[in-house]
């Protein structure tokens, strides 16, 4: 022990020397936080760095891995899949003193940035340009960080374009050994096989981001915002699967009656006041901000009670005309399925304020939440919907017995996929990460819970369970991290290549271990 001390003590001088003392945190409580994530916490870390650019990043990973020692990177701090949770004492990347954006350029249509960098960073960056990427941020975009979504993969805002990744057309990667690798040429991702996407969602198993090259398209100048109300899961991912075919929506998504519930109850009326401005903003004229916001204030909150299963969309496009012609047929496809229209409050909202506060990170009076989620084809989705409501018919009692509320999520991605995302909240103490992340106001609201193990586990047992019926659908996943089996998917030759790249890029084993299962 001694021998490990006096080792631990060496190296972390040589980064001090590296970065300054400034950067290197060694403390408890640092060393703690840094390998939490919303739902996993791992062993402590021997230290948290924080590298101010690519060389100094660099310099450091080849001092830990010198050393012997695991080194792991992490964003902002927002998934829920152990991705950055290491399973041995290691030295934590902390990516967000990286967050400069580097380039903006308007005519070649790309944006550079640190990996840092937080999605709603880049957004108002870009905004004065007019600018943005095809996928412009997930729903946590104030704290998780654009290295940390090419790594996880994520979808949300321009889920038309597909995911995270597929904007991606460069990365800097930092390897196990220090070295930096650059991919693709800064303008057209492939040029000859597709380095940038072998980099892509790999849950910092290859190398840790340093920049990311963007390319951009137009932003919008002109939406239409309309909610559905159905009344059956079937009938919801009916209209949802159709609309997404035919490319009609920036954002299609939906929820539950469970979920919509807690999303009505959850935020507070200065949270509403905060959205209710990001709206009036948004208008562009004085007439058209009081129009928007009378019609939120005559909505209040209590419009979707009595509603089975909600559809959400925003369309978006160069001209009003374009706008409204595409909302009508999303119109005609959801009154095919049976759809019955419903205030729109829930798309207007969230499209003005994309990166409001995480407070849904705790459920309404505090309770811990972690969602899990897969991938589908447009026709697997209603059976897969069955499925998980026959798992959760299956633990009723131990559900009800322990306090455990479930529902989900639906957002469409692209023309081809659908993403089913089951939602757990159970009565349990919160962690560090979710009292630094929450607003202190709205947390500060919150009754609280003692530690649960006995209900945490029922909720491990649910969400393994809907992880094993995700794989007999031959569901996908983002944010892999250490949870979802994708190793295990790959048939034999692939991932032996998997393999073989692991120990070109990380020969010993040192690069975040144990992500992707490798």
């Amino acid at each position: 022990m001694a021998t490990q001390l006096a080792h631990t003590d060496s190296l972390i001088d040589a980064l001090v020397a590296l970065l300054g003392s400034q950067a290197v945190l060694t403390d408890a409580a640092a060393c703690d936080f840094y390998t939490q994530d919303v739902f996993t916490r791992g062993p402590r870390a021997r230290a948290v760095i924080r590298p101010h650019d690519t060389d100094s990043l660099a310099a450091a990973v080849r001092c830990v891995t010198e050393a012997g020692v695991a080194v792991v990177p992490r964003g902002g701090g927002m998934s829920y899949t152990g991705g950055y949770v290491p399973p041995v004492g290691a030295v934590m990347v902390d990516t967000t003193a990286m967050d400069r954006i580097l380039a903006i350029d308007p005519i070649n249509m790309t944006v550079t940035v640190e990996a840092g960098c937080t999605w709603a960073k880049l957004h108002e960056a870009l905004r004065p340009h007019r600018l943005r990427p095809p996928f412009w941020g997930t729903l946590s975009g104030r704290y998780a960080t654009v290295g940390g979504g090419m790594s996880q993969n994520g979808v949300f805002w321009g889920g038309k374009y597909g995911a995270a990744s597929d904007s991606a057309i460069r990365f800097e990667i930092v390897l196990a050994d220090g070295s930096v690798v650059s991919t693709g040429s800064g303008f057209f991702r492939p040029y000859g096989p597709d380095m940038t996407g072998l980099f892509a969602a790999d849950a910092g198993a290859f190398g840790i981001k340093a920049t990311v090259t963007l390319r951009l398209i137009r932003e919008a100048s002109h939406f239409a915002f309309a909610s559905f109300s159905f009344a059956t899961a079937d009938a919801a991912l009916g209209a949802m699967s159709d609309v997404a075919r035919e490319g009609l929506a920036s954002e299609v998504f939906g929820f539950d009656p469970f979920l919509q519930s807690q999303r009505m109850k959850r935020e507070s009326l200065g949270a509403d006041a905060k959205a209710l401005f990001g709206v009036m903003k948004a208008q562009g004229s004085l007439l058209g901000a009081l129009k928007e916001g009378a019609k939120i204030v005559a909505a209040g909150r209590n419009f979707l009670d009595g509603v089975p299963y909600s559809m959400h969309v925003t369309c978006e496009g160069r001209t009003q005309r374009g706008c409204d012609d595409d909302m009508a047929e999303v119109r005609r496809l959801a009154a095919a399925h049976g759809g019955t229209e419903v205030d729109n409050s829930i798309p207007k909202v969230m499209r003005a304020n994309p990166f409001g506060p995480v407070n849904s990170m705790l459920g309404p009076d505090g309770e811990r939440w972690v969602p899990v989620h897969g991938i589908v084809p447009h026709g697997a989705g209603p059976a897969t919907v069955a499925a998980i409501l026959a798992l959760y018919a299956a633990h009723a009692d131990a559900m009800a017995m322990h306090g455990i509320g479930a529902g989900y999520m639906f957002v469409t991605l692209g023309t081809t996929g659908l993403l089913i995302e089951p939602v757990f909240f159970w009565p349990d103490a919160t962690e560090a990460l979710h009292r630094a992340s929450v607003e202190p106001a709205h947390l500060a609201r919150l009754t609280g819970f003692p530690a649960n193990p006995a209900a945490r586990a029922v909720v491990e047992t649910l969400r393994a369970g809907v992880i094993d019926l995700f794989r007999r659908q031959d569901a996908v996943h983002f944010q892999i991290g250490r949870t979802y089996p994708w190793a295990a998917s790959l048939d034999p030759q692939a991932l032996a290549l998997m393999r073989t790249v692991k120990r070109q890029v990380d020969p010993h084993g040192l690069m975040n271990p144990g992500a992707l299962g490798l």
